[in-house]
């Protein structure tokens, strides 16, 4: 017992412990034992092989000895020899999950890497949560994520190989909005256990959010490899295939799916939004109510209702979502959804007072849920106008490629963006995608590994690129878009609204693309985004008055580009696209320089996939009934009217001349 006490702390003199005893007691198994395990870690791998060899002979039911006969052989490199004696160790104690723990990792350095995760799968199923983390769990559980991440990583700075700690401070980086340390942290994990599934998944899961589905799609199959009935990772296999074209896939995934388990309410619901995309309306709402019909309460189901813009509750819905909102068990995101839901109800039957209560409400819960500072947005947009001057643009041209392939529609969210990425994307040369992730990315890549990571980083990042490099970049964002360029056309429609804080960088990179802002009147647009519950990120639309502020930032950075590129931004007004169409495609395409072609006039007849929440609206005719909506709401508007002052009255109408 005194020669083991001091394996940890002095191998070294426990080595000569045991020594000592066989000297005077030849063979005796707990001092062999001893002997080797103090041998390896005094990195003599070879010396406590040999002790385990004989021990493993003599006593072969014995499941410690040839879990330390598996890690003698391992420190010596051996690998196969090594992977023997820990599934011997298994076989004979399949609850040590430790040996499960070194099996995985004997099997993928072997390269077995099926065989690797199903022994890690083992392991986690058998090793309970650390207790060390559990004040860490209870803060991101209370949202409290600040303080989880601030005590994942001093737990981190003892235990850096933690994978469970580098997971979870992974979770907190993302609800702190900083995927690219999460993303850091999750590949570490995966470095020190390739068969950690969470932090694989989690992986593939980030992957999707920025559409990087060719690395997302190895990361899912190899999961389902292991687990073929994840629901999980079939859900998010199937919305990966929808982004890259192929829906039909996805969509034969969910049918099988839904097929072999029928109660999934999510699986349900997201078969009906692969429906939706595809212009299956009827198909798209029956999935929705199949979702109802397994879960009465799913706010995820009723907020799919509403975000079919021609879709209208059914009274039974009405008092259906009221009944679950009576409950004080309905928390969460299930409340946020079923409180959108009720004001979009209530808003189609007229009962507008009451809609707004119940948007507010909504907005007010959506709002608790995240840090949002609308100074940072202000402070960014000053220093873009300030960076971004004319004598930066007259010291770089001739920067930049010559292809003009993409057209950059930029601006804010409801304003008209899907009805005219439907038009464009009507023209022969002209290929709708979706809202691409991959500018922002390029961007960001220039300040990767930087430490502090903000907007002036970037701009003096931008500064001081070469023109090589420049053209560079271009050629990167281009080469990200290829798997999204299906049909080959010519041109193809990049509408990530967000682009707009980018439109410097894009001439730069892209000085001969097409760049369009969409435009609303600030209160249309306004309120239709209040009550919109966005799938992610959109943070400045849950308060009137914080949305106003972001739009007029937006605006000041539109007029700031209008004077140092005169003519660059062509800007489309939705109202006066709803009044004349035609004569604002032809100015359109004459400034994309496309010839006009009369199909963009006939958008509904696209059957092309829409991603967007407008994607009903553009499968049919222009029609003005949803223009003016926001004027019946016009008396709660007050705190978003404020903020915007003369913009409001500066807005022009259909009929006056463009500004």
């Amino acid at each position: 017992m005194r020669a083991s006490l001091l394996l940890e702390s002095d191998p070294s003199a426990a080595a000569r412990g045991a020594s000592d005893i066989l000297a005077s007691a030849p063979g005796h198994v707990a001092a062999s034992l001893l002997l080797a395990t103090a041998r390896r870690r005094l990195g003599e791998p070879a010396a406590a092989a040999s002790v385990l060899e004989s021990l493993a002979s003599s006593q072969s039911e014995s499941t410690v000895i040839q879990f330390e006969l598996g890690r003698a052989y391992a420190a010596a490199g051996r690998t196969s020899e090594a992977a023997a004696a820990f599934r011997r160790a298994v076989t004979l104690d399949a609850g040590l999950a430790e040996a499960w723990r070194e099996l995985a990792a004997q099997l993928h350095a072997a390269g077995e890497l099926l065989e690797g995760d199903r022994a890690y799968a083992r392991f986690q199923a058998l090793s309970p949560d650390p207790p060390e983390l559990k004040d860490a769990m209870t803060a991101l559980g209370d949202n409290r994520t600040q303080a989880a991440a601030t005590l994942l990583r001093q737990h981190l700075q003892r235990r850096p190989r933690d994978v469970v700690a580098l997971r979870l401070l992974a979770d907190a980086l993302r609800k702190l909005e900083d995927d690219v340390e999460a993303e850091r942290h999750l590949t570490q994990c995966l470095e020190i256990a390739p068969g950690f599934a969470p932090a694989r998944y989690e992986l593939a899961r980030l992957l999707h959010d920025y559409e990087r589905i060719d690395e997302m799609l190895p990361h899912i199959e190899r999961l389902l490899a292991c687990e073929p009935d994840n629901v999980d990772c079939l859900n998010l296999k199937a919305q990966g295939l929808r982004l890259i074209g192929r829906s039909r896939e996805a969509l034969a995934l969910m049918e099988q799916l839904l097929a072999d388990h029928p109660d999934e309410e999510q699986s349900w619901v997201l078969c009906g939004s692969l429906l939706r995309v595809a212009g299956e309306s009827e198909r798209s709402i029956a999935m929705f109510r199949r979702a109802l019909a397994v879960r009465p309460g799913s706010g995820l189901a009723y907020s799919s209702l509403a975000n079919f813009k021609t879709f209208r509750f059914e009274a039974a819905d009405l008092e259906a979502m009221r009944q679950q909102l009576a409950s004080p068990a309905v928390r969460g995101a299930d409340r946020v959804r079923l409180e959108f839901a009720l004001g979009k109800a209530l808003e189609d039957v007229g009962a507008f007072a009451s809609s707004f209560e119940h948007y507010a409400c909504a907005n007010r819960l959506q709002r608790a849920t995240f840090f949002y500072d609308p100074k940072i947005i202000t402070a960014d947009v000053q220093r873009l106008r300030a960076f971004f001057t004319k004598s930066f643009f007259a010291e770089r041209s001739g920067w930049g490629t010559q292809r003009s392939d993409p057209i950059f529609i930029v601006g804010l969210p409801r304003s008209g963006s899907t009805l005219l990425e439907q038009m464009l994307a009507s023209h022969s040369l002209v290929e709708g995608t979706r809202e691409l992730l991959h500018l922002p990315t390029v961007a960001f890549d220039l300040i990767s590994g930087v430490p502090d990571r903000n907007e002036s980083t970037y701009l003096e990042r931008v500064k001081a690129l070469r023109p090589e490099e420049v053209e560079s970049l271009a050629m990167q964002y281009l080469a990200r878009t290829q798997s999204s360029r299906i049909a080959g056309r010519p041109h193809f429609i990049d509408k990530l609204l967000g682009n707009w804080v980018y439109v410097g960088f894009i001439h730069l990179l892209f000085p001969h693309a097409t760049i369009i802002d969409t435009r609303r009147h600030p209160l249309g647009c306004g309120f239709s985004c209040y009550r919109q519950q966005f799938g992610r990120g959109q943070k400045f639309t849950y308060d009137l008055a914080e949305f106003g502020r972001f739009y007029r930032d937006y605006a000041a950075a539109m007029e700031h580009f209008d004077a140092t590129l005169p003519g660059r931004v062509h800007r489309v007004y939705y109202e006066r696209l709803i009044a004349d169409p035609r004569a604002e495609v032809q100015r359109l395409l004459e400034h994309c320089g496309l010839p006009f072609e009369e199909q963009c006039l006939r958008f509904h007849e696209n059957r092309r996939a829409v991603t967007t929440i407008s994607s009903e609206q553009v499968r049919r005719p222009i029609y003005r009934e949803s223009l003016d909506q926001w004027r019946h709401y016009e008396p709660w508007l007050g705190p978003l009217k404020e903020v915007l002052g003369d913009l409001v009255a500066r807005y022009p109408t259909p009929q006056s001349q463009p500004s």
